[in-house]
């Protein structure tokens, strides 16, 4: 079975793991046997927008505001990073896997699935979009950069966050589709607890064995 490094840390500046990221991207590119890794984390307060990504779905003015704006390499539109939310960011060579995009988008999709139904809940997809619902409220939300099959950036799980800071923003630029967090279903959730349980999924949807690493 392949090896994956876990890297699980807590509170974590957004440009620090960006920069981890791009860090071992790079390094992967010019030795593709490196180990693939899975970090695992949460952000202060943070906005990203992705790539191609419609400013217009901002509800602040960028140039006027205190909050915390990133333009990064993912695909999608703009989303909201805060404690209490569980950040995934995968660095797989997808050469050892699959070299098919949508193929990744719906492992990604399928961790965050059997992580939900761990806690009794059944998780959905919505044809044309990315991401996770329960019921009609998003719990997770998917964005990624591929480079040379090697990817980076991932996934968001709501646990317990705040969720007023998606007030700010139309998320993922969906305006119809409310944004959720499992707490509302699973009052006393924890981010320890849900961080162990993606970790299992992980490595059982991506047949990884996964091994604790520190910064």
């Amino acid at each position: 079975m392949r090896s994956c490094l876990l890297y699980s840390t807590g509170l974590t500046p957004y440009k620090t793991a960006w920069d981890f990221q791009r860090s071992l991207v790079d390094a992967r590119k010019q030795d593709p046997s490196l180990r693939d890794v899975l970090i695992l984390l949460e952000h202060y307060p943070v906005y990203t927008l992705g790539h191609g990504s419609d400013i217009s779905f901002l509800k602040f003015d960028p140039a006027q505001s205190e909050y915390e704006l990133h333009r990064i390499e993912r695909g999608g539109e703009v989303t909201y990073h805060c404690p209490g939310q569980i950040v995934g960011y995968p660095i797989l060579n997808l050469n050892n896997y699959q070299r098919d995009l949508h193929w990744y988008l719906r492992q990604l999709e399928e961790v965050i699935i059997r992580v939900l139904a761990v806690y009794g809940l059944v998780g959905t997809r919505i044809s044309g979009l990315t991401g996770v619902w329960v019921g009609d409220r998003k719990l997770a939300a998917i964005g990624i950069k591929v480079s040379r099959w090697i990817t980076m950036h991932g996934f968001a799980l709501n646990v317990n966050p705040d969720l007023s800071g998606f007030d700010r923003i139309v998320p993922c630029g969906i305006a119809d589709k409310a944004v959720g967090s499992l707490e509302q279903f699973v009052p006393g959730i924890t981010i320890d607890e849900v961080k162990r349980e993606i970790a299992i999924a992980f490595a059982n949807v991506f047949e990884v064995a996964l091994e604790p690493a520190s910064l």
